[in-house]
């Protein structure tokens, strides 16, 4: 699309969901050709577009900040390569020369007795339950493969998250609808007035308060970290992140540990809260309620605070799911994706990135975005099963990829220095960060000087 020509569907139902105004859908155009063709979804749209929007929002918020208004956007370019490269960024992703491993043993398809089951074990703690759950005799592709032929797959989906485990029966049709955002909460309360912000950098002054874990919602805020923000992600000490995630996502931000239930831990957390602009949550629903984090005690007690909430299935999702975790792979397999793109032989199938992750992390981005460009005040909700919902419901008017584009991804890869050694990362579609992360949990809880 090029400006001036019909808008981009893809961009503009986006945007719309973001609260957006149409008529600035056509300031952003995009260039080049991206890969993400493949296969019978759209996924080369959803990337594009929710980089599209990002965009937006970033113009749109710069724009305000130096005075001007919503409708101010600038005319902004998005490569496709770019965007493409970055939806792959785990895979692109070498630590001091060494691929990283993208699934652990115990996480894959299993057949079961009357069906498909995914697992996600890539942690050493979901690893454990699996195998508790349905009694491996050891912890072996070979045992499992065993224990899930001989029960229905409900069954072993049960089984597994009765005991802290992730295993997801493959739905053979699309879950129910889900809302790309939502604006769950406004306390009429206007945040901390911004001021001006150096060209290219919107969120520049902003304190952003992190709180999520893997992949979706740490892109959104190393996005944010890249526009200026002064990210600072808090996790518990009892729960570490796998360095090789870390190394990918880590970029442009900070990271701490607070153990919420000292009482001190807590204290330096609500030090931060006093001081902090945006919350980015993107633990299951009701775990940070337990602590009385939950998004109503939060905009009660900060009321000018941005706050994005992100989980797996959605707040409208059907009992006992709202609740549950989940990661890509699994909201694909539940939600009737893996089964959309299953092989011939009936084996459940994934999209050709992470889809659903990156591109919810670049919609949240956004959201946050442009409710700090409208004041602050707000509690937004997003979910990997409402941008799955939307890309098979709501993209493509036609439905199906575009096919598989030519394309390099050499031009948007990186060499960094980093708390993990040399990276060769993927850039973001948004510009250079200053430099790579440092060690997960290493740096201090505190925000930098304003």
């Amino acid at each position: 699309m090029t400006i001036g020509e019909e808008r981009d569907f893809g961009t503009a139902s986006a945007w719309e969901a973001l609260g957006g105004a149409p008529e600035v859908v056509g300031r952003v155009r995009y260039v080049g050709s991206g890969g993400l063709g493949e296969g019978p979804l759209p996924v080369r749209e959803l990337a594009r577009a929710t980089v599209g929007v990002c965009a937006l929002a970033a113009g749109e918020l710069g724009a305000v900040r130096a005075g001007g208004t919503a409708g101010d956007v600038p005319a902004l370019v998005v490569d496709e390569a770019a965007v493409a490269t970055a939806f792959l960024s785990e895979r692109h992703l070498r630590v001091d020369g060494r691929a990283p491993v993208a699934f652990a043993p115990l996480s894959g398809f299993w057949r079961a007795a009357d069906g498909w089951v995914r697992t996600h074990a890539n942690y050493p703690h979901h690893a454990a339950a699996l195998a508790r759950a349905l009694g491996l005799p050891s912890p072996t592709p070979e045992a499992l493969r065993a224990a899930v032929a001989g029960r229905p797959a409900v069954e072993v989906q049960e089984r597994v998250y009765g005991a802290g485990g992730l295993a997801v029966a493959v739905a053979r049709r699309y879950g129910g609808p889900q809302p790309l955002v939502e604006t769950a909460h406004t306390t009429g309360t206007a945040g901390r007035p911004l001021g001006a912000a150096p060209s290219g950098r919107p969120v520049d002054g902003v304190r952003v308060l992190d709180l999520t874990r893997v992949i979706a919602g740490p892109v959104a805020t190393r996005t944010l970290g890249l526009l200026g923000a002064d990210v600072l992600r808090i996790d518990p000490p009892g729960l570490p992140e796998a360095d090789d995630t870390y190394a990918d996502t880590g970029f442009g931000k900070r990271s701490a540990l607070l153990d919420l239930a000292r009482v001190g831990d807590r204290a330096v957390f609500e030090g931060l809260l006093d001081a902090a602009d945006v919350v980015v949550t993107g633990y299951r629903p009701g775990a940070l309620e337990r602590h009385g984090l939950g998004v109503p005690n939060l905009l009660e007690r900060w009321p000018g605070l941005v706050v994005a909430e992100l989980c797996a299935w959605g707040r409208r999702a059907p009992e006992p799911w709202a609740g549950r975790r989940g990661f890509d792979s699994l909201v694909q397999a539940g939600y009737g994706i893996a089964a959309a793109c299953a092989a011939p032989d009936g084996t459940p199938g994934v999209l050709p990135a992470q889809a659903l992750d990156h591109g919810t992390g670049y919609l949240v981005a956004a959201g946050v975005m442009r409710a700090l460009a409208e004041g602050g005040g707000r509690g937004l909700r997003f979910s990997l099963a409402g941008t799955g919902s939307w890309l098979v419901r709501g993209l493509s008017p036609t439905g199906g990829g575009r096919g598989a584009a030519a394309y390099s991804a050499e031009p948007w890869l990186r060499e960094t220095g980093s708390g993990y050694g040399a990276l060769r990362h993927a850039a973001s579609p948004f510009g250079e960060w200053a430099t790579g992360p440092s060690r997960w949990g290493t740096d201090r809880a505190a925000w930098l000087p304003r």
